[in-house]
């Protein structure tokens, strides 16, 4: 899959939650974010369970809060879009400090940053504890589509050097006193895109060449199955299975 590539993401430790194997992890991200979407958005305490099920993982998992809580940033797009919701949406209107609201808006407004918010949190935790290539290793494990994991991994692998490619670029141009300062130098910058759709098209020529002279038939080699055992995947699977409590009680009560 590729040599140990970090990412910003993660945060080196060694807690339990670390030592898991990675495909347990994903299985168990996954099931719990299935869990949360199925929750009836009105049942508004169950998503502060979730809420309290994240915090006790991030605790054993050693993830300090400002660590998740700046991450967590990255939905910022989608709280924008939340909160025009009550002002678009139609239906019954009510007045909240003196603006005149739609309920429907309200509650999906509700809906989307609960649930988003827990999704997000959940796959941060997720990044934090797994190193990528381990990533790339669990969802080998899962049986997802080889061409999609090798995909995933040449991303992975790659995307440093295509940086370093556009990071030359921009000091070539630099260095000749190009400065983008309007709509007048887009052209530039369309012809630098162009540039380095067509150097990392040809590098990936020579990168398939190479790797087939070297025996490459279409499937990358698994250098090292992580098995998992019984006990493991029992303690992955308990923030899940305690959501898929929160979430029956929730449509019950």
């Amino acid at each position: 899959m590729g040599a140990g590539h970090s990412h910003r993401l993660y945060r080196h430790g060694h807690s339990p939650v670390h030592a898991l194997p990675p495909h347990t992890k994903l299985a168990a991200v996954l099931a719990f974010v299935i869990v949360v979407v199925s929750t009836p958005r009105e049942a508004m305490w169950a998503f502060a369970a979730y809420a309290v099920l994240l915090a006790a993982v991030a605790y054993a998992a050693r993830v300090p809060a400002v660590f998740l809580l700046k991450r967590l940033l990255i939905e910022v797009p989608f709280v924008a879009f939340a909160v025009l919701l009550p002002f678009v949406a139609e239906g019954e209107r009510v007045d909240v400090l003196g603006l005149s609201l739609s309920v429907n808006g309200l509650w999906g407004a509700w809906n989307v940053l609960a649930k988003g918010t827990l999704g997000v949190a959940a796959s941060v935790l997720l990044a934090a504890t797994t190193e990528l290539r381990e990533l790339l290793h669990g969802l080998q494990r899962l049986k997802l589509p080889p061409l999609l994991v090798q995909i995933a991994s040449f991303m992975v692998r790659y995307g440093d050097v295509i940086t370093d490619e556009m990071r030359r670029m921009r000091i070539a141009r630099e260095s000749r006193g190009f400065e983008a300062r309007g709509i007048r130098h887009w052209g530039v910058l369309a012809k630098s895109a162009g540039a380095l759709f067509i150097r990392s098209y040809e590098r990936g020529e020579r990168v398939h060449l190479a790797m087939v002279s070297r025996g490459y038939t279409g499937v990358m080699p698994v250098i090292d199955e992580v098995a998992a055992s019984r006990a493991q995947w029992s303690y992955a699977l308990a923030l899940p299975c305690a959501a898929l409590v929160v979430c029956l009680l929730g449509w019950t009560l």
